[in-house]
């Protein structure tokens, strides 16, 4: 007997997610735990798995599709796994063109899954003539839509047609064909441009520049980055001496910590960083808590974490949730200067851009040389509304000055 596999609950006040991809296919056979499709929010992707041996059986939604909470999107026979190479007695085995050996629902009511009838009738099609390859050989909603977008049957109903897809060519009048794709946003995406709309509708946001010699912090890695790996497992990265500098400057200037609560102003006394990390669904911004207890390798192995929980799609929303400041680094795309814009409702954000030799004047022994060195600009985006401007280029030149001589944020000084 079929059984159904639902939305579950993915975090308080999400009630809608979107299908990603599946990572079974239907009649394929799984194990307990194995993953079986991404489910998407809008700040997560999560990875379904099987609840019990068995095969997974007809699939009712297909990737783009939205489904809310609680709702079946597949079912699966649960049991020892299923051989597909043992024919149904009640199945024909059908030698169609490019599907050889695949076998073909017969006409029975109960070989053709309820949606895969729907779209049977819609489209006024023979159900003994399309392919199937569902578990048992029952015809699935997937294989009716495989059956309309074949090439070969394209021209056999107007209704096939007008069938739903995620991706659409719309030829453009003129007699020049000019392809363009229509794709739904993700959740993941609507959320971003939510959050970024409301940014730049609800704060006042002005962006200060400036420039940081990173002689002295790649001088100080390659020294110790040997010894480091050597003691934590883990690279030492520029991240970290970019987490410790700003909380050494929020702690100068509390107000870009801080934030908007109505007509109060919430000052706070912890430091919660969230570090931007891309990727291929959108921007994703896991927080740090309590960094300022946390030493060079406790930042660097968080962060390194972060990363391999978004590629095993294993982030969870406590880890997204909070944040009192944000670090962006968009230099590891090749990023030369940019205006990051803050996660609200925080009131500052710090971009970190590509590190690029350049000749500066610099004053060696009082005199004053021109030299190349390896020179990275930063841009701090800040809510107005709370940041006054002296205030704002000052904690930039504190991260500049902490940078550029780190024992500074050992003394404190």
């Amino acid at each position: 007997m079929p059984v159904e596999l639902k939305v579950p609950e993915v975090g308080e006040s999400i009630t809608e997610v979107a299908i990603g991809r599946w990572l079974k296919r239907s009649g394929d056979s799984v194990r307990k735990d194995d993953p079986i499709v991404e489910i998407e929010t809008d700040k997560i992707t999560l990875e379904l798995p099987a609840p019990a041996d068995g095969t997974l059986g007809e699939l009712l939604k297909q990737p783009g599709d939205s489904a809310v909470v609680g709702e079946v999107i597949a079912y699966m026979e649960y049991g020892e796994v299923a051989k597909k190479d043992t024919p149904d007695p009640e199945i024909k085995q059908s030698e169609a063109p490019g599907k050889a050996g695949v076998a073909t629902a017969s006409t029975s009511a109960n070989r053709v899954m309820p949606a895969a009838q729907r779209l049977v009738d819609q489209n006024k099609l023979d159900a003994s003539a399309i392919p199937a390859t569902g578990p048992g050989g029952r015809l699935l909603k997937e294989d009716v839509k495989a059956y309309l977008d074949d090439a070969a049957h394209a021209g056999k109903s107007n209704a096939a047609a007008s069938v739903d897809s995620t991706a659409a060519t719309n030829p453009v009048s003129g007699g020049t064909d000019r392809p363009e794709q229509i794709v739904p946003m993700t959740p993941m995406r609507k959320r971003i441009a939510e959050r970024l709309v409301q940014a730049q509708q609800s704060a006042a946001l002005l962006t200060t520049f400036n420039e940081i010699d990173m002689s002295a912090v790649m001088a100080l890695r390659s020294q110790y980055k040997d010894a480091f790996m050597k003691k934590y497992d883990i690279k030492l990265g520029f991240m970290s001496f970019f987490v410790k500098a700003s909380i050494d400057a929020l702690k100068q200037f509390p107000a870009v910590n801080a934030e908007i609560r109505g007509t109060d102003i919430i000052y706070k006394d912890y430091y919660d960083m969230g570090i931007a990390i891309g990727t291929g669904k959108g921007l994703v911004v896991p927080v740090l808590r309590n960094a300022e207890r946390m030493g060079f390798a406790q930042v660097e192995q968080a962060i390194v974490g972060f990363g391999q929980k978004i590629k095993d799609n294993k982030l969870a929303l406590e880890d997204l949730q909070g944040g009192t400041f944000t670090i962006t680094n968009g230099g590891i795309f090749g990023s030369l200067l940019s205006t990051p814009i803050v996660n609200p409702p925080q009131s500052g954000v710090l971009g970190m851009h590509t590190i690029q030799r350049r000749p500066v004047a610099v004053t060696v022994a009082g005199e004053e040389t021109i030299e190349v060195r390896p020179m990275m600009y930063v841009a701090l985006t800040y809510d107005h509304r709370l940041v006054d401007g002296r205030e704002a280029v000052s904690f930039l030149v504190r991260i500049k000055q902490a940078l550029e001589d780190p024992a500074r944020m050992l003394m404190e000084v």
